[in-house]
């Protein structure tokens, strides 16, 4: 591998010519082998191209993948092959990478060792930044139409630098506590650790076939992986990622779950993992630093709190609840976790709220429609601390009181929306209509009469999401999420429009400050 990252393939294959006959299943295997297997793996894992399988695939509609293979892909290897297919053949081909091998993949202990790089050991390059910018308030801006990522200044909104990255990154990219290294998750299971100040990839390594997401422990000495194939979790040293333990997620009758995700928990000292098939929520402690970790922000002085439990460093510690509980949102001082659950106890779809000192069940939350509670925010109202999450099934925004755990107001908004944000200096929180006809527009709620006070549609027909507030909260900048998209800088008081930048798909946009002060109005 190369010390900087390869252009990854969509679906990239070398296909046999029109000549021959529409292949049968031996026949399309065959095939793979002899022209495919060179770039996506024998067994279809991946190599400098992505894993076809039907999990690293499920954001690509069929139809999709064969239109990929009839015309290529822009911006990468792939090309097109209408002119030396048949109809017939792309269809088999297309269909047979939706289909589940025969035998499940194998990616475990030795295979991870296998896989790791570094580039550049650490501590090996300067520890001055190459460019003239507030280190803490830059963004990572990830582009996912053509897997790029653009290091941006926060206050000229001038890009830095932009650089390729894994295919389908996954999660939130996540930053060690100084802002100069930010680690980014891919859909194939790839964790690349990129420097910011010298503006390279220094260490790569791939945890799992398909990937989750990543955190990062509050000290940032550790980075975990959530896979959901192999079902594991897989906890990596953040120097140079090398493997430190691979966590086979089985339950206590054997039964063995995905990962749904995993969570960094600074107060508590440990990682969060949310399991897809087990009622379990699993706690893993790391070492607390001998010096706490300095933070400002809403949380001052995380690792200074003592751990609420007496689970040995890197042990798992099983917390049994009443439910499948996804897709966690956490209380300030992480005492408590929101999960979204599909049933049990709760008679229906909603939310539950764990303690996660005592394991008890403390409330259920009606919040039908599947609440996107990796999204939910949090800011002071009328004395007491709420919270706020989208739903990805219904045109809602929930409000909830967190002191009384009961659900305060619903907002009814024009679709569904994915991503919710604020800013502890802002009067407003910003919610997108990521879902349905509406997905142009963009709702600014404010904090204290809970009230939709403006509805912007930044470009007629074309998606606008994911709000990302500056490290003063003075100014934010908005996605239009389209392959010929842009990030557009709004001023957060006047609601105007300032700035065009011109980008690819930009899917998110992550500020060094509000990610490591855990800024109330950020996603963590």
């Amino acid at each position: 591998m190369t010390s900087r990252l390869l252009p990854l393939l969509a679906t990239a294959m070398l296909l046999l010519p029109a000549a021959a006959p529409a292949a049968s299943d031996p026949e399309t295997e065959a095939l793979y082998q002899a022209q495919c297997a060179s770039c996506h793996g024998a067994d279809r894992l991946g190599g400098i191209g992505p894993a076809l399988l039907p999990g690293n695939l499920s954001r690509l509609k069929l139809e999709a993948a064969e239109a990929v293979i009839r015309d290529g892909r822009v911006a990468s290897q792939m090309p097109g092959f209408a002119d030396q297919l048949e109809e017939a053949q792309v269809a088999s081909l297309a269909e047979w990478i939706y289909r589940e091998p025969d035998v499940e993949p194998r990616w475990g202990r030795d295979e991870i060792l296998a896989s790791q790089v570094a580039h550049h050991v650490d501590g090996s390059l300067p520890d001055t930044p190459r460019f003239d910018a507030d280190p803490l308030n830059l963004f990572i801006v990830v582009e996912t139409g053509d897997h790029h990522a653009t290091l941006l200044d926060g206050d000229t909104f001038e890009p830095i630098h932009r650089f390729a990255t894994r295919y389908a990154l996954h999660g939130g990219p996540k930053y060690t506590p100084d802002g100069r290294y930010v680690f980014f998750g891919s859909r194939d299971g790839w964790v690349t650790k990129y420097d910011i100040y010298n503006m390279q990839v220094v260490a790569e390594v791939r945890a799992g076939i398909n990937m989750r997401n990543i955190a990062v422990s509050g000290d940032g000495r550790y980075v975990m992986a959530a896979n959901y194939l192999p079902h594991s979790l897989v906890l990596l040293d953040a120097h140079n990622l090398d493997l430190m333990k691979v966590y086979p997620v089985v339950g206590e009758s054997g039964e063995s779950s995905r990962v749904s995700a995993v969570y960094a928990a600074p107060p508590r000292g440990s990682f969060i993992a949310a399991l897809k098939d087990i009622e379990e929520v699993w706690e893993i402690p790391w070492p607390l630093p001998t010096e706490p970790v300095v933070s400002t922000g809403h949380m001052a002085t995380p690792l200074a709190s003592p751990r609420s439990h007496d689970t040995p460093n890197f042990r798992v510690r099983r917390i049994p609840v009443p439910d499948y509980l996804d897709d966690f949102f956490f209380d300030l001082d992480y005492e408590h976790v929101i999960g979204a659950s599909r049933g049990g106890e709760s008679g229906g779809q909603g939310g539950m709220v764990v303690n996660l000192d005592s394991g008890e069940k403390v409330a259920d939350l009606p919040l039908e429609g599947m609440p996107h509670l990796g999204s939910g925010i949090t800011w002071e109202h009328e004395g007491r601390r709420v919270m706020a999450t989208p739903h990805l099934t219904r045109a809602a925004v929930s409000i909830i009181d967190m002191t009384r755990w009961e659900v305060i107001k619903t907002l009814e908004t024009d679709g569904p929306g994915f991503f919710m944000r604020s800013h502890a200096n802002s009067p407003y929180v910003w919610a997108d209509v990521f879902f349905g006809p509406n997905r142009d527009r963009v709702h600014v709620i404010d904090k204290q009469s809970l009230e939709i006070v403006e509805t912007l549609i930044p470009e007629p027909g074309r998606t606008a999401a994911h709000v990302e507030f500056d490290r003063y909260g003075e100014k934010l900048l908005l996605s239009l999420w389209e392959d010929d998209g842009a990030v557009i800088v709004y001023d957060a008081e006047t609601l105007e429009e300032e700035k065009r930048i011109p980008m690819s798909k930009p899917s998110g946009k992550y500020n060094v400050w509000n990610k490591t002060r855990y800024e109330e109005g950020t996603s963590h």
